[in-house]
């Protein structure tokens, strides 16, 4: 069985995140979305909030598993799951340069974890959660937010921020 480990903040959840996670669920026997926590990072929505919206999206799928991740390397994480894989997006070259210090260092810790990166298309190759939260305030926000996030997420965006 193949297992793989989908990491990060989620908050919140983008069509780009939802790209990925699409393709890992389609790649490996079993899928795990893992929810970072981090106590020197600031959220918008509190880790029952990022989870829900991930539930909303993607859940009931027999594959999926959505986890939280607390003081813990990915690559232990992953090792601890049992995961072979961690599945990671890569949008532009400053991604690159970030992920494949992260693949090595990783390395380091673990030789028995591969990352594996994949390129969105190219119509979310700019979305990011710090891109939608920078979007949110102006006039007309509303409609630009909503083509770049799942259903769900807009909704409690809407009612987080109106």
């Amino acid at each position: 069985m193949k297992k793989a480990i989908y990491a990060g903040s989620f908050d919140p959840l983008t069509n780009g995140h939802l790209w990925i996670i699409e393709q890992g669920v389609n790649l490996f026997d079993e899928f795990t979305i893992a929810i970072g926590v981090n106590p020197e990072k600031k959220y918008t929505f509190s880790v029952e909030d990022r989870h829900a919206m991930i539930e909303e999206s993607v859940g009931g799928r027999f594959n999926v598993e959505i986890d939280i991740i607390k003081n813990q390397f990915l690559v232990k994480y992953a090792e601890d799951m049992n995961a072979q894989y961690i599945l990671r997006g890569i949008r532009n070259e400053s991604d690159y340069i970030y992920e494949r210090g992260m693949h090595y260092i990783n390395r380091d810790i673990s030789s028995t974890v591969s990352t594996i990166f994949m390129m969105p298309p190219r119509g979310m190759a700019e979305i990011s959660s710090s891109f939608i939260k920078g979007l949110i305030g102006p006039k007309g926000w509303g409609q630009v937010v909503e083509q770049y996030v799942p259903a769900s997420v807009y909704q409690r965006i809407l009612s987080k921020f109106s």
